[in-house]
């Protein structure tokens, strides 16, 4: 696909997707981000954005608004209708109040008119990132613990970095441990009812794959729940 992603950094950090076609300035924000921690990818055009954007988790994204084959507000507006939740961050060389508006009102949670000062964009990324921090919490999956809006599960020597959608999904099942869930409510508590019923199922089998086959039970027509970890 042309303008598919350039892969810059693995890092377990934030994972941040970058839309931008500029190839100086991607490529200065990525070695830039990835020095922050980020877990930095790229796309160079909008038809690429939206592959990245639909087919892996972020927790952050960075769209400039002047993108080729799909334009950045539009973008904003194609991953907020299938369901993407995670804070956008728009870049643009058009700063009016109604650019502005049309871009926030697409789904954007912030805006950042070029050139700007890479300090401002660092925090803004930080405050974007803020909410999901503040929420940091344990919950007890067997005998680790999910560190919720972190996204990882540590205990035992083990420390399992998880996708917002793994997180989401066992955070679900840690809050009430004892309960059976049924998928379509899984469905609509982890996934914003933006996929089918089979895309529970196969997160159940990463979480699985990631910590261990009884970290979830399957409940026999009725759903899952919390396995003995």
């Amino acid at each position: 696909m042309t303008g598919m992603l350039d892969l810059v950094s693995t890092t377990a950090g934030p994972r941040l997707l970058l839309v931008e076609d500029d190839p100086a300035l991607s490529s200065m924000l990525a070695e830039i981000l990835g020095g922050e921690g980020y877990a930095v990818s790229v796309a160079r055009d909008g038809q690429a954005g939206l592959h990245l954007g639909l087919v892996q988790e972020w927790d952050v994204l960075v769209i400039d608004r002047g993108l080729p084959a799909v334009e950045g507000v539009a973008l904003v507006g194609r991953l907020r209708g299938r369901g993407v939740t995670a804070p956008a961050l728009l870049l643009t060389a058009r700063g009016t109040v109604a650019d502005k508006v049309e871009g926030l009102d697409a789904g954007a949670q912030d805006y950042l008119v070029k050139p700007f000062d890479v300090e401002e964009l660092l925090a803004r990324l930080r405050a974007l990132l803020r909410p999901m921090a503040s929420s940091r919490a344990e919950l007890p999956v067997g005998g680790r613990f999910l560190v919720v809006g972190e996204g990882r599960v540590t205990g035992g020597g083990d420390d399992v970095q998880l996708s917002r959608r793994e997180s989401l999904l066992l955070e679900t099942f840690a809050a009430s441990p004892k309960r059976v869930f049924p998928r379509e409510e899984l469905l609509a508590r982890a996934f914003d009812n933006a996929d089918t019923l089979g895309a529970v199922d196969t997160y159940v089998y990463y979480l699985r794959r990631k910590l261990g086959k009884t970290v979830i039970d399957t409940v026999h027509g009725i759903g899952y729940r919390l396995g003995s970890g």
